[in-house]
């Protein structure tokens, strides 16, 4: 590969940066977006009802945008720029652009009008209870046709990212968090039903991102001209791979939503507690395993599109040393501080005592699937980068199965037994499907012959495992109760918590460095 074309381990790093900065942003807006809910609404009914309609199309957009859409247009986009150039690269966006709104807006169409058809399929427990299953389907009928928007979003998302401008799409969701924030604050009060204004709000934030995103195609000249040319070479291309990578690279969205079917038949309340540690584990995840997955994407596809075999398996590994790096103590940390970290963010108002024990068994059993989770966004792309989407699938059904199984089987044993959090059965199922997923992925490259290992590993894994048990030494040397986080102020919870926060990771890379890690060795192989 020539040297235009070629880029550092340096610069991936530095772009992943960029990414994970923006991110982080979005994220802080997300849960300071959750923190409000949980005062707001608490986790009971309305609240229940609210993240059914938002989950449908936000895992649609999973799906649709994040998941299939990554998989099918971002890899057939960059063959066209590295082999057409630009013209026939914005051809080709034209054609996707015309072709993809087209279905998308039947989808979204069909989602409206069968609105409560979906709820019925999403939270069967919703029947009959309280009003429940009416509110929820009236606000889908709002909160659907964000999947239209952000899709689109998503697609200008992934011109920008395949021209190398990561920072735009990356501080996108920024938008649809301070729209949030806002209808709960100062909308929701002025309605007969304040929980209406967070559905109306997500509409407002799908058309927000979609606007906000247009100028910057239009300064790298790829503004879209929407063509209907379903028969365009590249555009029948993506959607070969879009189709079976819709279930492939979305089996974690599914889990969720399984579990949210199973969690509507179990006590009010079961299905927030796993929203709200859901977002937990999701903002570590999104911070590093999904900014590096959005970096690696375009460049293991260039790579792959040049016959640059040695460097695309070297830069695979490279961002699996990474994601371990992050992901072990990531994890550790949500367990460990589970409970400080829901009471500060989330205790008061309406979120009481016993929402914040339920919602730390979630969290912790969530946890223990993060580095899971991690390498699932790390190895996924391997498989997209080479057009090869039917591999995930069959391993995206094994875990898929393993969940179901172990979901409905551990609720029901928890339930039967009078246990008073069925829902962590629930959530440690999806953890579990994690693990299972990423290391089915792992074994696929290897037998592909795509996936390299540098010397070291054995020495990696040694240090990292020190490290983290220095890291778990810190944070119990800080230890308190949880009646001691209950009874504090918010200065003092704030307080110990960043001090526990800096302590470990403070600790952990410390012993990183004592035990001879620098950062030189994450260094590309052919930098």
């Amino acid at each position: 590969m020539d040297g235009k074309k070629r880029i550092s381990g340096l610069k991936l790093a530095i772009k992943t940066s960029v990414v994970s900065g923006m991110t982080l942003v979005s994220r802080i807006l997300g849960l300071v977006r959750d923190i409000v809910f949980a005062r707001f609404f608490g986790a009971g009914l309305l609240m229940d009802a609210f993240l059914v309609a938002q989950r449908i199309p936000n895992m649609l957009r999973r799906f649709f945008a994040e998941g299939a859409f990554s998989a099918g247009f971002v890899p057939v986009m960059a063959r066209y720029k590295e082999r057409h150039g630009h013209d026939e690269a914005r051809e080709y966006v034209d054609a996707m652009a015309g072709t993809f709104g087209v279905v998308l807006f039947v989808v979204t169409l069909i989602g409206v009008i069968g609105a409560p058809a979906l709820v019925l399929i999403v939270a069967p427990g919703f029947v009959g209870d309280g009003g429940d299953f009416d509110l929820a389907a009236l606000m889908l009928r709002f909160t659907f046709p964000y999947l239209f928007f952000v899709s689109l979003t998503a697609f200008a998302g992934g011109v920008l990212n395949t021209y190398g401008r990561f920072g735009v799409p990356a501080f996108t969701p920024v938008i649809l968090n301070v729209v949030l924030i806002a209808a709960a604050v100062w909308a929701a009060p002025l309605l007969d039903q304040p929980i209406m204004a967070l559905a109306y709000a997500i509409f407002v934030a799908g058309v927000a991102q979609l606007l906000f995103q247009l100028p910057f195609l239009a300064q790298i000249r790829a503004f879209p001209r929407p063509k209907w040319r379903p028969r365009h070479e590249g555009v029948r291309r993506a959607f070969r791979l879009m189709v079976p990578a819709i279930f492939g690279s979305s089996v974690a969205q599914i889990n969720v939503l399984l579990s949210g079917i199973i969690a509507s038949l179990l006590p009010v309340g079961s299905i927030s507690y796993l929203y709200y540690s859901d977002r937990l584990m999701e903002f570590p995840l999104g911070l590093f395993g999904i900014a590096l997955a959005t970096v690696t994407l375009p460049y293991l596809s260039r790579l792959w599109a040049s016959e640059e075999r040695r460097e695309f398996a070297e830069t695979l590994e490279w961002s699996m040393r990474i994601a371990l790096l992050i992901a072990v103590p990531a994890a550790i940390g949500l367990v460990v501080l589970a409970a400080p970290l829901i009471i500060t963010l989330f205790h008061g108002g309406e979120f009481g005592e016993r929402t914040v024990r339920m919602t730390v068994l979630a969290l912790q059993a969530y946890a223990v699937g993060l580095v899971g989770f991690s390498f699932v966004k790390v190895l996924a792309p391997a498989f997209f980068a080479r057009e090869d989407t039917r591999t995930p699938v069959r391993i995206g059904i094994v875990a898929l199965l393993a969940n179901v199984i172990l979901g409905s089987a551990s609720a029901w044993y928890l339930t039967s037994r009078g246990f008073a959090g069925p829902h962590v059965g629930l959530a440690a199922a999806t953890s579990v499907a994690a693990l299972l997923n990423a290391a089915l992925l792992y074994r696929g490259l290897r037998r592909a012959g795509v996936l390299e290992h540098a010397p070291g590993w054995g020495f990696l894994l040694a240090r990292v495992g020190l490290a983290n048990l220095a890291m778990i030494a810190a944070l119990w040397a800080l230890h308190r109760d949880v009646a001691w986080w209950l009874s504090a102020g918010l200065a003092d919870r704030v307080w110990w918590l960043g001090v526990a926060v800096v302590a470990g990771a403070g600790a952990y890379f410390v012993a990183l460095l004592v035990l001879g890690m620098r950062p030189a060795q994450f260094r590309l192989r052919h930098d």
